[in-house]
C-alpha cells in the first residue's frame, strides 16, 4: 500500500489542522499531492470547528517544485488547471493558514506556499521560481508575487530566477517572520492570536480581508493560464 503523500492531523482541542506534505526529500507537488491537498482543504470549508491550518512538510525541504514530467505537454494543461484550482480553493479558504517553510522551497512549492495566508520561514531557507532557466515562466507566482512584494521586485525574481532566503523573503513581505524553528514560531503565533478566537468569527475576518485578494487573483490566473499554455 502506498502511503499517502499527505499527513493530515489534527491539535489544539481538534481546533488546528495540521497538513504535512509526505514525500521527503523533494515534496514534489505533483497530481497525487495536489489531489490530497484540494481534498484536505475542501474539508476545511466544510468543518466550521477549524480554527486554521497549520501546514507544513516532512525532511529538510518544503518542496522542490512541481513534476517536470507532468509539465510536458501530454499532461500540462491537466496539472496547470489542477494546481490553480488548489490555489484559489486556498485563497478562499474560510481558516487562516499558516504556512512552515524550511530548505528549498521553489516553483510550484513556492506558488502553493505563497497562496496560504501567512509563512513562516527558516532564515536560511531558499525560496525561488526558477522556471525562467527552464525556458518557462511562473503563471501563478506572476499573479501572486507582484501583489506580496511589490512590482519591481516581482520582476526582479521572475525574470532572473534567483533564489532568496528566509531573511529576504521576509524583509519583501513574502514571509510574515524569518525563525530557526518556524513551525515553533506558528504554533506560538497560533496560540498568541488565534486559540482564543470565535471559530466563526475569524472565518468571517478571513473572509473579509481576503474576498477582493481571492477574487483578483483568481482572475489573473484564468488569463495567465491561457498564456501559458
Amino acid at each position: 500500500m502506498t502511503e499517502s503523500p499527505l499527513k493530515v492531523w489534527r491539535e489544539k482541542d481538534g481546533r488546528l489542522l495540521r497538513l504535512r506534505l509526505n514525500r521527503a526529500k523533494a515534496n514534489i507537488i505533483d497530481a497525487e499531492m495536489i489531489a490530497a491537498l484540494d481534498a484536505a482543504f475542501s474539508d476545511v470549508a466544510a468543518n466550521p470547528d477549524v480554527h486554521a491550518v497549520l501546514f507544513d512538510h516532512d525532511g529538510p525541504h518544503f518542496s522542490f517544485g512541481a513534476s517536470v514530467e507532468e509539465h510536458l505537454p501530454a499532461q500540462c494543461a491537466k496539472m496547470l488547471k489542477g494546481l490553480h484550482a488548489l490555489i484559489k480553493k486556498m485563497l478562499t479558504c474560510p481558516a487562516p493558514i499558516m504556512v512552515v517553510v524550511n530548505g528549498q522551497c521553489l516553483g510550484g512549492g513556492l506558488e502553493v506556499a505563497m497562496a496560504a495566508n501567512m509563512m513562516f520561514v527558516n532564515p536560511e531557507a531558499r525560496l525561488g521560481q526558477p522556471e525562467i532557466k527552464l525556458a518557462v515562466f511562473a503563471p501563478a507566482a506572476s499573479c501572486l508575487l507582484p501583489r506580496l512584494a511589490g512590482q519591481q521586485a516581482a520582476e526582479d525574481l521572475l525574470l532572473s530566477g534567483r533564489s532568496i532566503s528566509g531573511d529576504e523573503a521576509t524583509r519583501l513581505g513574502i514571509a510574515v517572520k524569518a525563525d530557526a524553528d518556524p513551525e515553533a514560531a506558528a504554533l506560538a503565533y497560533y496560540d498568541e492570536h488565534f486559540g482564543g478566537l470565535s471559530a466563526s468569527t475569524l472565518r468571517y475576518a478571513v473572509t473579509a480581508v481576503r474576498q477582493n485578494f481571492a477574487n483578483e487573483v483568481s482572475a489573473d490566473l484564468d488569463r495567465v493560464e491561457k498564456l501559458y499554455l
